[in-house]
């Protein structure tokens, strides 16, 4: 860490915003609140009084409730609102929604979105501190940020490691989250899926769009499968999950041509037997469950440092 070096985000919003000694703050950070969630008492005074908002207009399993616990731990006051327990459900308006929040005096608001953008927007009209917790197709910034640790934790280091994302990367804020953070921190990222699912520009975030999957995962140390995202697509994409199996998805067999020692890992949910086959999702190569648990730290360090404790 360099000396002098004050985090100072109030927000977090993408990995795009964060430069490489802030994500590497934050994974510090992150590992030193991780020994909370092994005690008998899971519980520390750290954010006491404060009060947190769980923001959430699509569909969540993990972030959501790995927010909740999160909160939870450092003994903050925490209350989750979703789309159809609001008043979207009656017209108001996102801004709308926000600013009768806002004039209840929470300390930070955790928001999902549909829209690209949605969580930026909140930053305009309200004072408490936004977390984005996946906009659209925009970022997910935590699961980028809990990815790096958890690839830190098994490698060691995020530098000159090769990572292989396979998918559906149109859709995906993590995949884009992810390819921002492992550059930042001297990565080498590849990406592979059908062509109708790689966007343009990839290069100009730092990843290497290959051309088969074999020159995606050939040498990797990190493979990652992303779930094809059918609620994004209007018209199908792909042909059929059976083909996309065949083509795409990541066995036994296509494992084999990483490093002996490679990792896979998903942001979940899996869809098994289409991007992952079942013995490698269970597979002793993989951390997909350290990914959960590290996202419980993660997310205690992001509440931790935008609270202004740095």
């Amino acid at each position: 860490m360099t000396a002098g070096y004050h985090f100072t985000q109030k927000h977090i919003l993408g990995i795009h915003h964060l430069s490489p000694e802030d994500i590497a703050y934050i994974l510090r950070t992150a590992d030193s609140f991780k020994e909370i969630s092994t005690r008998t008492i899971k519980k520390v005074p750290t954010l006491r009084g404060h009060t947190i908002v769980n923001l959430f207009f699509e569909p969540s399993t993990r972030t959501r409730l790995s927010f909740d616990i999160a909160a939870k731990r450092m003994s903050a006051d925490t209350f989750t609102i979703t789309a159809s327990a609001s008043s979207a459900t009656k017209g108001e308006t996102l801004i709308d929604t926000a600013r009768n929040i806002a004039a209840m005096n929470p300390d930070i608001i955790i928001m999902r979105h549909s829209f690209s953008g949605a969580s930026e927007l909140l930053t305009r009209y309200i004072g408490a501190s936004v977390i984005n917790a996946g906009d659209g197709t925009h970022e997910h910034p935590s699961q980028g940020l809990l990815d790096m640790m958890t690839v830190q934790e098994h490698k060691g280091r995020l530098a000159d490691l090769k990572v292989a994302i396979i998918g559906d990367i149109l859709h995906s804020r993590v995949a884009h989250s992810d390819i921002l953070g492992f550059t930042k921190m001297g990565a080498r990222v590849y990406v592979y899926g059908p062509a109708t699912l790689i966007p343009r520009g990839l290069a100009v975030l730092g990843a290497t769009v290959c051309s088969s999957l074999d020159e995606a995962i050939t040498d990797a140390d990190v493979v990652m499968t992303l779930r094809i995202q059918k609620e994004r697509q209007s018209d199908p994409l792909l042909p059929s999950l059976r083909e996309y199996a065949q083509k795409y998805g990541v066995s036994r067999q296509v494992l084999d041509r990483a490093k002996p020692d490679a990792i896979v890992m998903h942001p979940g949910p899996i869809n098994r037997g289409v991007e992952l086959m079942t013995d490698v999702a269970d597979g002793p190569r993989s951390v997909i469950l350290d990914q959960v648990t590290n996202g419980v730290a993660v997310r205690m360090a992001l509440l931790y440092l935008v609270m202004g404790n740095s």
